[in-house]
């Protein structure tokens, strides 16, 4: 159906940046650049500029970003790394892929890694910890930091949805040997396609992924080892450097919009909002998140009304049958995943449609109290 809010409008999207895209791409394959070339470096280049890091690799998605960082970082076979599951599958997948275990932990009520659960599932097998950024908000890393620092472990970061957002100043992917971000097209910078990057301050790491994503070439005819097919597309890369032009006000206006909503549904019973940026973070709001009672019936009305919204996990990942991680008790991550809800916040929407969402909810919960 045509919602009159979307969650996402790729066309609107693309058309606020139509001629420059168009150009874009047109360079790229009439120059037949098309495999690691100007394009990618730049954007690798610009990246860890924005980041404040050393060194920045793009590859083929956030998965094979998180999936090559363990592998270049050791990790493997005997080893446990751990996660949380209140998270996209990847973060896990990339794990399993890497040959290692994974151990999932709660999240606190900020939706992100609890870092006492942390701290107590720690054992002698422990080797790295990914704490996952998410809904744009970065993890308390100074905790986390403090809880990896005593017991000797690697972090990875999983950014994927914190592009912008800071802790004590300090940009998500940042923090740990590497962070590892995603463009796929829903994100705050997206892609016309899947598209990811690895950041770093290790230069050796850095050289490593870049082998790894590359079948491990080191040059035409030299292997160094086996590698994986991961590269950044320069297509990919080109439409990405138009974009990155654009992020800081993309960030403001999800911050604009967060504070309508903040203002709007603050006093609505049985509407939990989500943790208010300021003080040390610097939240990028990636998906505004509420918290609600009677939340399957809510998005029901909410759709029926044309607002597009997403129910991210109804099924926690540790509960999915497939993935034989059901021993694993995390009773906030179970909790959120019967109440939580996203709700439009793209930088296309405007005012009139923010509004609109906010009565639509309010009408829900008044409907509901009247017992109608």
């Amino acid at each position: 159906m045509a919602y009159k809010v979307p969650f996402v409008n790729y066309p609107a999207h693309y058309r606020s940046m139509e001629a420059e895209i168009d150009a874009a791409i047109k360079e790229v394959l009439s120059q037949g650049d098309l495999i690691l070339r100007r394009h990618v470096r730049e954007f690798e280049e610009k990246m860890a500029a924005l980041l404040g890091v050393e060194y920045c690799v793009g590859v083929h998605c956030c998965t094979d970003a998180l999936h090559l960082s363990l592998r270049a970082a050791g990790i493997g076979p005997s080893d446990e790394v751990i996660t949380v599951a209140h998270t996209f599958v990847a973060t896990i997948s990339a794990i399993v892929h890497s040959g290692a275990t994974p151990v999932l932990v709660d999240v606190a009520e900020d939706f992100n890694m609890d870092p006492e659960c942390l701290e107590r599932a720690v054992t002698s097998r422990t080797r790295a910890v990914i704490p996952v950024d998410f809904n744009g908000r970065v993890c308390n890393m100074e905790k986390i930091m403090a809880v990896t620092e005593r017991h000797g472990l690697t972090i990875i970061e999983d950014s994927a949805q914190a592009l912008g957002g800071t802790f004590d100043g300090k940009k998500a992917g940042s923090f740990g040997l590497s962070g590892c971000f995603s463009f796929y097209p829903a994100k705050l910078l997206g892609a016309a396609g899947d598209a990811g990057l690895v950041s770093t301050n290790d230069l050796e790491f850095a050289e490593t992924i870049r082998l790894l994503r590359d079948h491990g070439r080191k040059e035409k005819d030299e292997l160094v080892f086996y590698g994986f097919n991961s590269r950044l597309d320069n297509l990919q890369a080109a439409i990405l450097n138009v974009k990155l032009n654009y992020v800081p006000r993309w960030i403001a206006r999800r911050r604009e919009i967060a504070e309508r909503y903040f203002a709007g549904l603050a006093d609505v019973p049985g509407v939990l909002l989500p943790p208010r940026t300021g003080g040390r973070y610097f939240d990028v709001y990636q998906n505004f998140v509420l918290r609600v009672e009677d939340r399957n019936r809510l998005a029901d009305h909410l759709r029926e009304k044309g607002v597009e919204v997403i129910v991210s996990n109804p099924i926690p990942v540790h509960f999915q049958k497939g993935l034989n991680l059901s021993h694993f008790k995390l009773p906030n991550t179970e909790r959120f995943a019967n109440e939580v809800i996203s709700i439009p916040n793209i930088p296309e929407l405007t005012d009139d449609q923010i509004d609109y969402v906010i009565e639509t909810v309010r009408n829900f919960y008044s409907t509901k109290a009247a017992g109608r």
